[in-house]
This record gives structure tokens, sequence and C-alpha cells, in this order.
């Protein structure tokens, strides 16, 4: 039989790539979104394909399904300051009672469930890079602290399920992603920075712009996932891209890229912006077989393409 697979978040910048990816490989596929923050268009191609469903639903309230889930991935929720900032409770709601919920569904249909969890688990990091081992350094009561927060309750849930309930589970920490279907008005730094560029408008850079950050392209990313889920390993493991450059560098690549008038004007830094970030993937390498392969100008060239045509 067709194994099923349910993918909360659906409509996201990465839910959309994974319900894609998934359909790619024959699997029947439900989306499920509220739209906060996913966008029906990003799904819309898939919409008549007879082997993919969506339902609009918000994963914080109770639901059942019929036929026999036997995957489900854990998308949903804001991931960028701009969104978890502008709903710090939902934010939270989906890291707590959404994890809670699909582990249920989970539990009652003996699926197997992988958790998008994130390298803001780490916080502000006082180890570089950083491993799956490292606790983090996180400030629980500051303004990124629903979403770091939730991100570390969503994994302490997951691995209690797992080791009470013998729910089979997975954990994927993600770092820094772009790609096409990010939203224009995302504020993170990849579409902040190529839409000011393309508009010739001044690129907002915060703080000195010596913090780093490690870029991965969404096709490595999923490729990484869908490693993980087919594996044996039940504990939190980074997917990201280890190529790490300052945010200074990385706008002036941009820049660069776009050919763009545009000048770079500096900003005050927000409240507990980590200052490094970059995955050891030792562990993906050493169990997954999985690194990234797309080359961070290839991966560039082809979200500036997406956004050109969407502006």
């Amino acid at each position: 039989m067709t194994k099923r697979v349910l993918i909360t978040g659906g409509a996201g910048f990465i839910g959309s790539h994974l319900c894609r990816y998934f359909l790619e490989k024959g699997y029947n596929v439900i989306a499920l979104d509220n739209f906060i923050t996913g966008k029906k268009e990003n799904i819309k191609s898939l919409l008549n394909h007879k082997q993919f469903t969506f339902i609009k639903h918000d994963i914080t309230k109770p639901i059942k399904f019929k036929d026999r889930i036997n995957y489900i991935l854990h998308f949903a929720s804001p991931a960028s300051p701009i969104d978890y900032l502008q709903y710090p409770i939902q934010t939270l709601k989906v890291g707590a009672l959404g994890t809670y919920i699909c582990l249920g569904v989970a539990l009652s249909h003996k699926a197997r469930m992988l958790l998008a969890s994130t390298s803001e688990v780490y916080g502000d990091p006082l180890v570089h890079p950083q491993p799956e081992s490292y606790w983090g350094h996180v400030n629980p009561i500051g303004p990124r602290g629903v979403y770091d927060e939730a991100k570390r309750y969503a994994e302490a849930i997951t691995m209690a399920y797992q080791r009470y309930h013998k729910v089979d589970t997975r954990i994927v920490r993600i770092f820094n992603t772009y790609g096409e279907r990010m939203r224009l008005n995302d504020g993170r730094a990849v579409p902040n920075f190529i839409y000011q560029a393309l508009h010739n408008k001044a690129i907002t850079v915060y703080g000195k712009g010596d913090q780093t950050r490690s870029f991965c392209y969404v096709s490595d990313l999923v490729e990484g996932i869908y490693s993980l889920l087919l594996s044996n390993i039940k504990t939190p493991v980074n997917i990201g891209n280890p190529f790490e450059m300052s945010i200074l560098e990385f706008a002036k690549k941009i820049k660069e890229m776009t050919s763009s008038k545009s000048r770079i004007i500096f900003k005050d830094l927000p409240l507990d912006d980590p200052k490094i970030r970059k995955p050891d993937i030792s562990l993906a390498k050493k169990k997954l077989n999985w690194k990234p392969v797309v080359s961070f100008e290839t991966g560039l060239t082809r979200t500036i393409d997406w956004f050109r045509n969407s502006i």
C-alpha cells in the first residue's frame, strides 16, 4: 500500500518543498496549515494532484484522521523573528500543544514522527561550531525566547513520548535555510537583502554585521530530512551547511550578484541575536551519509531568480 505522510505547516516555505518531494517519491501527502505564515500559492500547483490532500486547520486544536498515517512531519510554526514577535502566543502554542497533538496522532496510528526543531535551541552559543551534544545558551524570558523555548519544549515532549509511550520519533535541528518560496516580507536576512537589493533600497545590516550565519539551500535540507526520517537515529541531528560567513559579507555578496545600486546601512542589533551560527554536521555525515551539495552561489542564483519573477 502507498504510505501516507502528514505534513503540518505544509503551505510554508520548507513544508511546501517537502510536500512536493514526498509526492515525487510516490507517497500520499496530507498537508495541514492555518495560513498564519504559510501561503496557499506555495501548494497551488499540488492541489489537483490525486495523491495530495490539503486541510486548513490549526494543529494546536485536536484533529482525527480516518485513514492510516505512516509518517508525521511537524513543521508548523512561525519561524522568523518578525513572525514570532508578531505571534508570540501562537508560536508557544504550536511548539507545545501542536507537538502534543502530533505525538498523539503518532501514538494512535503507530506512525513515525519527525519534529522540525531548530538551531535556535542553541541560543547565542558559547560553543562553536554547535554539535548536538551542546545544551545551548538561551534567554528564556527575552523576546526570542518564545521561539527558542517552544522548540526546546517540543524536543523534550518528543523525547518523553519516545521513552514513555515508545513512539517512534526523529528530531531535526534545522540551521539557516534559503531558497524559492521564501516570503518577501519574511524578515530574515536572505529575503530581506534580496528584496532590498532588487529594489535598489538600502540594505539593512544589524550591528556591525560581524555576526555569522551558515546558509543551506532548501533542496539539500529536504534530502537531509528524508534521510533522517528513514534512519534509525532517535536523538536530534543537525542539518545545515557549515559554510559560514558574516552577515556583512553576505549583504555584499547579494549586492554584487544582483548588480544592485543599494547602499548598506547599519542598525542596532536586536536583543539576544546570536553572534555566531555554524552546524557541526559530523553526525549527519557519519550516520546519514549526508552533506550539502548545492554551492552557495548556485543556490543564491536560483533564489534571486525566483525573487525577480515573484516581484
